[in-house]
C-alpha cells in the first residue's frame, strides 16, 4: 500500500475507470486521437509506399496502400534528374549561416533586453512585438530592394542577413533569459568578465533547451522555403532543396520525370527533418520542464 501511495495519478483514476460513462468517454477520446494521428500518418505512408511502386501499380484502381512489386530501382533513377546532394548541401549551407546569425545577433540582441540596462527596454520589447503583427508579404519587396541595391542577390547572404532580424525568436530567447537568475551575472562581472563572456559563458551554454527549439524551427523554415529562394535565387546551381522539389516535381517544368520516381524523390527529401527532430528532441523536452519549474 505504502508504495502504491507514490504512484503517479493520471487524468482517470482506477475508480473514474469503473464508471460507464467515464469509460465511454476515455473510448471515444482513444478513437478520435487515433483517427486524428491516421490522417496525419497516412500522407507520409502513401509516399513511402510510392516510392517502391511501378508507375502502373501507382495508378491502380482501386488503390492500394502496399506495392504489389518492390521497385528499388526508383532511387537510383531519380539521381538522373535530380542532384539532390548538392541541393541538400546547399540548403545546409543556407541553414548553417541562419543560425550563425540568429544565434549571434538575435541571441545578443535578447540578452541586452533581458539583462542589461539599456534606455528604452521596454519600447524596444513592445517593438519587437509589435512586428510580429505585420505580414511578412509587406516586407517582402523592401528586403529585396536592400538587397539589390547592396549586390546580394544570387547569393547566400540574402537568406542570412534576414535571419538576423527575427522578432519572434528575439521574445523567445528573452523570456528564457529572464528566467535566469541575475546573481550569477553579477557574480561573474565581479569577477572580471565582460557582457560578451557573460553570454557566452553562462547564458549561451544554460539555454541549449531554448536553442535546440531554434534549431528545428529554423530547419523547417529552411528546408521548406521555396518561394524566396525563387526571388532572390537565380542560378540554378545554388537552388535550395525546396525550390528544386517546387520546380522539377510539383509544378511539372520536367514532365518526363515518372510518378513513382517523384515519389522516391519526396521520401528523400523527408529523411533529413525526421533525423534533426529525432536528435533535438530531447532538448525540446529539456527546455518544457525547465520553463515549468523556472522562477
Amino acid at each position: 500500500m505504502k508504495g502504491d501511495s507514490h504512484q503517479e495519478r493520471g487524468i482517470i483514476s482506477f475508480h473514474d475507470m469503473q464508471r460507464k460513462r467515464v469509460k465511454f468517454g476515455y473510448g471515444v477520446m482513444v478513437v478520435m486521437l487515433v483517427a486524428v494521428a491516421w490522417t496525419m500518418i497516412y500522407p507520409f505512408l502513401v509516399t513511402i509506399f510510392n516510392a517502391f511502386k511501378t508507375k502502373t501499380d501507382i495508378y491502380t484502381f482501386p488503390p492500394t496502400l502496399l506495392p504489389k512489386e518492390w521497385v528499388w530501382t526508383n532511387f537510383g533513377d531519380m539521381l538522373k534528374y535530380v542532384d539532390l546532394g548538392r541541393h541538400m548541401a546547399n540548403t545546409f549551407l543556407i541553414f548553417a549561416g541562419n543560425m550563425l546569425f540568429a544565434i549571434l545577433f538575435i541571441g545578443l540582441a535578447a540578452f541586452s533586453l533581458s539583462h542589461l540596462k539599456i534606455p528604452f527596454r521596454k519600447a524596444f520589447t513592445l517593438f519587437f512585438m509589435c512586428t510580429l503583427m505585420i505580414p511578412s508579404a509587406t516586407y517582402m519587396i523592401p528586403n529585396y530592394l536592400n538587397l539589390q541595391s547592396l549586390g546580394l542577390l544570387d547569393s547566400y547572404w540574402a537568406f542570412w542577413l534576414p535571419a538576423g532580424a527575427n522578432a519572434f525568436w528575439i521574445l523567445l530567447l528573452k523570456s528564457f533569459f529572464d528566467g535566469i537568475h541575475k546573481e550569477l551575472f553579477e557574480a561573474a562581472r565581479m569577477d572580471g568578465a565582460s557582457e560578451i563572456r557573460c553570454f557566452l559563458q553562462i547564458a549561451f551554454p544554460l539555454s541549449l533547451p531554448i536553442i535546440a527549439t531554434i534549431l528545428i524551427f529554423g530547419f523547417t523554415q529552411t528546408w521548406n522555403e521555396w518561394y524566396w529562394a525563387g526571388v532572390v535565387i537565380t542560378s540554378p546551381e545554388k537552388y535550395p532543396i525546396a525550390s528544386v522539389i517546387y520546380k522539377y516535381v510539383l509544378s511539372g517544368e520536367t514532365n518526363n520525370i515518372q510518378e513513382n520516381v517523384k515519389f522516391a524523390i519526396l521520401t528523400i527529401v523527408m529523411v533529413p527533418p525526421l533525423i534533426i527532430f529525432a536528435f533535438l528532441q530531447k532538448y525540446i523536452i529539456r527546455g518544457v520542464n525547465l520553463s515549468s519549474v523556472k522562477g
